[in-house]
């Protein structure tokens, strides 16, 4: 071992240490200089990663298959009947996705009126109509008189705040269709009683769940589709059906606004807010057992 110490070397010596020194630093610089690409790099290879997984995701979602209809609405409506002492719900299956939906065929209720109408939850106009003619409709329809098929639909998202209650509203309606059809007549009357204001957030779905629930539709199946939005992909289906048409078993072709009143095919284009005017206009296209118990 040497003892020299560092003020005692040799000019050489100095000379190698100070190469070897600057070599030291030249290698650190490219190891430095790697370091750096790799992170750049990784960081691209990362970022090109997340937009492939974003991509992905978006794609499954565009190309997510739509999910089917709610059972008991074949026709995208709810059918409703009466014996003279209740009201029951035309049973069928679900309309499946891209499918066409099966029109009610009115040559099965023949000796009965068959009213149908388009509604939004979330629109006012149809609430002022149902608070006018609702007591007289489940009148003729229990009495055996008449038939209603009620379609729900969602063309006033933008009036709930973001909140897309058209939509959640109907898909509640079609979950009570799906669950519970029987209790269907109970919760339209109660949406539209409960019917929140335009402009605002519209119903929660706690609040939905509570509004169906105490119309009578009080089952959990019914509560989680609710939570859930099972249906919201038909409703947003069926609403383009209606807008776009044609309308089954009518004189018009496409709904254009809410509500979309047809009676035995004709469109009912009298006031909203008028029960003896819509009774005439029923009255006009009665069968003869209408005519007698209306």
């Amino acid at each position: 071992m040497s003892n020299r110490s560092p003020e005692r070397l040799t000019k050489k010596q100095k000379q190698d240490q100070a190469r070897e020194n600057a070599r030291l630093q030249r290698e650190e610089q490219r190891a430095r200089k790697r370091r750096q690409r790799w992170f750049i790099q990784g960081g691209v290879v990362l970022g090109m990663l997340a937009v492939v997984a974003i991509a992905a995701l978006v794609v499954f979602n565009v190309t997510r298959p739509p999910s089917p209809g709610p059972l008991n609405m074949l026709s995208d409506g709810i059918l409703i009947s009466g014996n003279g002492t209740t009201t029951t719900a035309v049973t069928t299956t679900a309309i499946q996705p891209d499918s066409t939906p099966v029109p009610t065929d009115p040559t099965k209720q023949a000796g009965t009126v068959n009213i149908v109408m388009y509604v939004d939850y979330q629109c006012p106009f149809c609430q002022q109509f149902e608070t006018t003619n609702a007591a007289q409709i489940s009148q003729w329809v229990t009495a055996g008189v008449a038939t209603v098929e009620i379609h729900p639909i969602a063309i006033l998202d933008n009036s709930s705040g973001g909140t897309k209650y058209s939509t959640r509203s109907a898909n509640a309606a079609a979950c009570v269709a799906n669950f519970d059809p029987d209790k269907y007549l109970a919760v339209n009357n109660a949406l539209f009683t409960n019917q929140p204001a335009e402009g605002g957030s519209g119903l929660t779905d706690t609040e939905l769940q509570k509004v169906v629930s105490d119309a009578g539709a009080s089952g959990k199946d019914v509560a989680s589709c609710i939570t859930s939005q099972t249906f919201s992909g038909w409703v947003t289906s069926a609403t383009k059906r209606a807008l776009t048409g044609p309308l089954p078993n009518s004189d018009t072709a496409t709904v254009q606004g809410t509500p979309t009143v047809i009676v035995d095919g004709k469109k009912y284009s009298g006031a909203l807010d008028n029960a003896t005017t819509f009774n005439d206009f029923v009255g006009q296209l009665a069968t003869s057992g209408l005519s007698a118990g209306g």
